[in-house]
């Protein structure tokens, strides 16, 4: 979930492992990260944050019916072995062994206080990054990452590890965050905010979303096949789950909203308003979900 102003599984999973070759070519993910050099979770987002699960929730009400469906669609079920990158307050992780009916979960996480409470069969619970290239955690038939490498820096050698992480005939499937803003409306106050805030993600954390689009060839180069793709975008709407997440998203992040000189304390209170107005009809921010798989 985790993950913003993207989190629904906003923390760092696993890593780790051979890929095929000798190595992906750069993409423009593989420089550093963002002018703070900062991470989520730390800089923004903190866990100890006593309200940060309930935003990590209300984005995984919006996002995990689809994400759900789409695992279920591509044949995720009994027998397999699922990595969870990122798993946040693991909702997903749940799925997967609930309703699923997978052999096994590893829900890793920098962060997984969330999840060491849990008691569930299959359950392995596996504090680590990510971006550590020492770490190993095996092969999978499922590996998921939601919101989390638009987080990273070098996303290009992330999905390289990712699909060295899979079993022949494995899963990779990867969400990030996308957006369609109403061009026709670029000073309103929420939009205003809006784009201040993928700039103080950009300039605090590193998090970026313009590589989004080249996930698919990415795969491609890695050699998966039956490579696929959906974007959903849901809307914003007056007392639902996706405008809680911004409104909580954006109060969290207001000084560094105003820092970026784009808006300032009045633009950032209307914004505000507007998300909790009955008026409230936008577009929201959405997710692509790309995915593909090992050859048998």
């Amino acid at each position: 979930m985790t993950d913003p102003a993207w989190p629904p599984d906003g923390g760092t999973g696993a890593g780790g492992g051979p890929g095929k070759g000798a190595g992906p070519p750069p993409g423009p993910g593989d420089g550093a990260s963002g002018a703070g050099g900062g991470r989520y979770g730390r800089e923004l987002f903190p866990p100890e944050d006593p309200h940060e699960s309930e935003r990590i929730d209300a984005a995984a009400l919006v996002y995990d019916p689809v994400t759900t469906r789409r695992l279920g669609e591509l044949g995720v079920g009994p027998g397999m072995r699922c990595l969870e990158v990122g798993a946040g307050t693991g909702t997903v992780a749940r799925w997967l062994l609930e309703e699923a009916g997978v052999a096994e979960v590893v829900a890793l996480d920098r962060d997984t206080h969330a999840l060491t409470a849990w008691e569930l069969p299959g359950l392995r619970v596996l504090t680590a990054d990510v971006t550590d290239e020492d770490l190993d955690p095996g092969r999978f038939d499922l590996v998921h990452a939601r919101f989390v490498l638009m987080h990273l820096p070098r996303r290009r050698r992330l999905v390289h590890r990712l699909a060295g992480l899979l079993r022949p005939g494995g899963l990779l499937v990867l969400g990030d965050a996308v957006e369609l803003p109403d061009t026709l409306d670029r000073s309103s106050a929420y939009r205003r905010t809006m784009d201040a805030m993928w700039a103080a993600l950009w300039a605090t954390i590193g998090t970026g979303i313009t590589e989004v689009p080249a996930y698919p060839r990415y795969l491609r180069e890695e050699g998966l096949r039956d490579i696929g793709a959906e974007v959903v975008c849901p809307p914003l709407l007056p007392g639902g789950p996706a405008a809680h997440f911004w409104s909580d998203t954006l109060r969290r992040m207001r000084p560094e909203l105003e820092a970026t000189g784009l808006v300032d304390a009045r633009v950032v209170d209307e914004a505000l308003a507007y998300l909790e107005s009955p008026l409230l009809a936008e577009v929201g921010p959405g997710m692509a979900m790309v995915w593909g798989r090992r050859e048998d």
